[in-house]
């Protein structure tokens, strides 16, 4: 058990950094999902990175976890574009296209994860640990990984601020003012795709959805202006990541993945609960 007192303890403070940064990076893409009404696209894309990590592991043997995560990024990246090819080439709907490259995907991962369970090397590798994540396994390598990848997030967002916030609003008026907005969307949807894999480890394939869409859902219900709701949806997320990982410390045997999650999603319902006449949109 971790008190009070444990906030001092080096591993403790490693993991409740990771979380920390995982979870306010998460919000702050999230908004965007959020108000492109794109949240069940988290959701497929955090799932879609099972197959990535499996086959990289299947085709390397190695459990390196940049080259796992690199796997994750490119079959997350590859499931976000079937859900835009889909509807285009086919009569199915956005949202049945969501739903059907989420579920072949993990489908499709959980087949291989078996099929990668029956090496001698699977137990080493722990590719489990990637379904609801296994944050104590962070070191501080991984966490000064995430600072950095979260830092250029940022700055991206911070540079293309204004094209972003258009985009989010008013694709229609974005793409005729002449803004390049099959590029911006390609571009936020890479970031979103960078910050799962950041948080496969901690929080996990299954859960990644809910540091998505959890704090950004509960900032939209306090205001109405992108700026203060992104830097609530980044607050809301790393308290998420530090509770979470200190009440499954504090308590014991709890998961931290899981436990994140569940803060989140306690912020969110508590939002809902203070603020009745704001719209969850």
């Amino acid at each position: 058990m971790i008190g009070l007192s444990g906030w001092m303890d080096p591993t403790f403070r490693v993991v409740a950094l990771g979380a920390t940064l995982i979870g306010a990076v998460g919000g702050v893409l999230g908004t965007f999902a959020l108000l492109r009404r794109q949240s069940l696209l988290g959701d497929a894309m955090s799932h879609a990175a099972l197959p990535g990590i499996v086959l990289a592991f299947l085709l390397t043997e190695s459990r390196d976890l940049p080259l796992l995560l690199a796997g994750a990024s490119l079959s997350a990246w590859l499931g976000a574009l079937l859900t835009v090819l889909i509807p285009r080439r086919s009569r199915i709907r956005p949202d049945a296209a969501l739903g059907l490259v989420l579920s072949v995907f993990f489908g499709l991962g959980i087949v291989w994860l078996t099929i990668a369970q029956r090496r001698p090397t699977a137990a080493q590798a722990g590719l489990e640990r990637f379904l609801f994540g296994q944050a104590a396994t962070m070191l501080q390598r991984d966490v000064a990984a995430i600072a950095l990848a979260a830092g250029f997030i940022l700055l991206v967002i911070f540079l293309f601020w204004k094209e972003f916030k258009i985009l989010a609003f008013d694709p229609a008026f974005a793409a005729a003012i002449g803004l390049p907005v099959t590029a911006l969307d390609a571009l936020l949807t890479t970031l979103i795709v960078l910050a799962i894999s950041l948080g496969l480890q901690a929080v996990g394939v299954v859960l990644m959805s809910a540091v998505l869409v959890a704090p950004a859902a509960a900032a939209r219900q306090w205001t109405d202006r992108l700026e203060r709701m992104v830097i609530l949806a980044a607050g809301f997320g790393a308290l998420s990541g530090l509770l979470g990982t200190w009440l499954s410390s504090w308590i014991g045997r709890l998961p931290t993945g899981p436990t994140i999650a569940l803060c989140a999603s306690g912020i969110a319902l508590l939002s809902l609960l203070l603020t009745p006449r704001r719209s969850p949109m």
